[in-house]
């Protein structure tokens, strides 16, 4: 059975003319280190479920291993808050002085400047997919993604992602932080051998650099949000060959980056 990411908590509810005392839903904050070949590695805040998922997803994110290919055992101590991890040969010895270190690289030989992280600047490529969506594909997907938050709905304190093709979700994942979300679903991923680069992306939160970051390290093309952009952002999409949708609310929304994927904005090669 899955762990719920939620707790129950007396309250006190004012409804604009009285209080009233009340059963509430919160969302579960964890506290998670994780150790790598008995080195601590990093702790993460996040939501108490699909740990395993999220320690994958984060360290392959991270460039510590490529995938569980590369990992011995993942075990998980949820009442000390610990993950420890054995791995095998690593795609390169981790060096702690490049962790959150910023490395500086022009952007597509345009004179702009993106910033990364140094792991980032290593584990983050350019995909290359012929990945499409059509307008009301993006529209439904979005909306579906948000019809399965029901953690949202009873908390409003957790991020949803959702892996989605054509036909609809694949697989969907909640946490506190927008980027432990992106991870489950990266772990997710790696675990099963699921091709990422035909795939959409559903965001429940604002498309920031890091999540086009973590998108392009899960290898999806395109990338929907209810939410608003921004201009870093942006910049990475074009850089890093991601179709960045945002507001999508209602019927509307709007295409940021590479619109060569949405249907109705690619030229009819039959027409030719």
């Amino acid at each position: 059975m899955k762990e719920p990411i939620t707790r129950k908590r007396t309250i006190y509810h004012y409804n604009g003319e009285s209080i009233e005392e009340r059963i509430d839903e919160i969302a579960a904050e964890y506290a998670l280190t994780i150790e790598v070949d008995d080195e601590e590695f990093a702790t993460v805040v996040c939501s108490p479920a699909d740990l395993e998922e999220l320690v994958i997803g984060f360290l392959a994110s991270e460039g510590i291993v490529r995938g569980p290919e590369q990992i011995d055992s993942v075990s998980i101590d949820e009442r000390e808050g610990f993950a420890r991890v054995t791995t095998k040969q690593r795609p390169h010895p981790f060096n702690r002085k490049f962790f959150n270190k910023r490395y500086i690289t022009s952007c597509c030989g345009k004179g702009r400047q993106s910033f990364y992280f140094y792991n980032d600047a290593y584990t983050a490529k350019p995909v290359v997919s012929d990945a499409r969506l059509s307008v009301h594909e993006a529209i439904r997907l979005q909306q579906a993604m948000q019809d399965l938050s029901a953690d949202f709905k009873r908390t409003g304190g957790v991020h949803n992602a959702a892996l989605c093709d054509r036909d609809g979700i694949m697989v969907a994942r909640s946490d506190i932080g927008r980027h432990n979300a992106l991870d489950k679903l990266y772990g997710y991923c790696l675990q099963r051998g699921i091709r990422t680069g035909d795939k959409a992306i559903a965001f429940s939160g604002r498309i920031s650099s890091e999540v086009v970051l973590k998108a392009a390290k899960i290898g999806s093309a395109i990338l929907l949000s209810k939410s608003a952009p921004t201009e870093l952002a942006l910049n990475l999409a074009d850089e890093l060959g991601i179709t960045a949708v945002g507001f999508i609310r209602g019927n509307k929304l709007n295409v940021y980056t590479h619109p060569e994927r949405i249907a109705e904005l690619m030229p009819d090669e039959s027409a030719r």
